[in-house]
């Protein structure tokens, strides 16, 4: 029977970023909202699971060193950064947006999440690097079903904005009430009424 432990990282991987954003949020919320704060206790939690665990590891064999190619190193690198930069990013979206409490922060995870597969898959299609060639571009077109999804993501991206047009315009309705204006009593007409 072939394993299916591929899909059980497949789950902790949307479970894990898929609760980042809430929970630094209210970290850094908690945090008196310091930025920095929260970005710091990220370098930890990165420190100690992609530096600590992986010494461990190598240091008690229970995994081969890797091979110290300069070209992986600066690649690997360059992944950490931009893993770093993208949680730096959140930090100051969910600061910026006004915090959990605010409208405009239920937005961020969906338009990150809808974003990122889909710069994945454009990089994909036109960067295809080989052992020590890393500049190695052409355009590997993929079948139809990946552009469906790309114009599923750019739907359900133009939905999200729109959803939060949408409650802004409602919430400074509620926020606003118009004032009530007083009709005026027609006059009467009836028999009784006149003199």
């Amino acid at each position: 029977m072939e394993s299916r432990m591929w899909l059980v990282y497949v789950a902790l991987a949307g479970l894990s970023w898929g609760t980042y954003v809430p929970m630094i949020a209210y970290g850094g919320k908690e945090l008196a909202g310091n930025r920095f704060g929260a970005m710091l206790c990220v370098g930890i939690a990165y420190f100690l699971l992609a530096i600590v665990l992986p010494l461990a590891l190598f240091i008690s064999g229970r995994e081969p060193w890797p091979a110290m190619k300069p070209i992986g190193l600066t690649f690997a690198t360059l992944a950490g950064a931009a893993g770093a930069i993208g949680a730096l990013c959140v930090i100051f979206a969910a600061r910026a947006a006004g915090g959990p409490k605010a409208k405009e922060y239920l937005y961020i995870a969906p338009l990150i999440f809808g974003l990122a597969p889909l710069i994945n898959t454009v990089v994909s299609t036109f960067w295809h690097p080989e052992p020590g060639q890393p500049l190695n571009f052409g355009l590997d077109l993929p079948g139809w079903k990946l552009w469906i999804g790309i114009i599923f993501i750019g739907i359900g991206a133009a939905l999200v904005l729109y959803s939060k047009e949408e409650s802004e315009v409602q919430h400074r309705a509620k926020a606003h009430p118009k004032p009530a204006t007083a009709v005026a009593a027609a006059p009467s007409t009836s028999p009784e009424a006149r003199p």
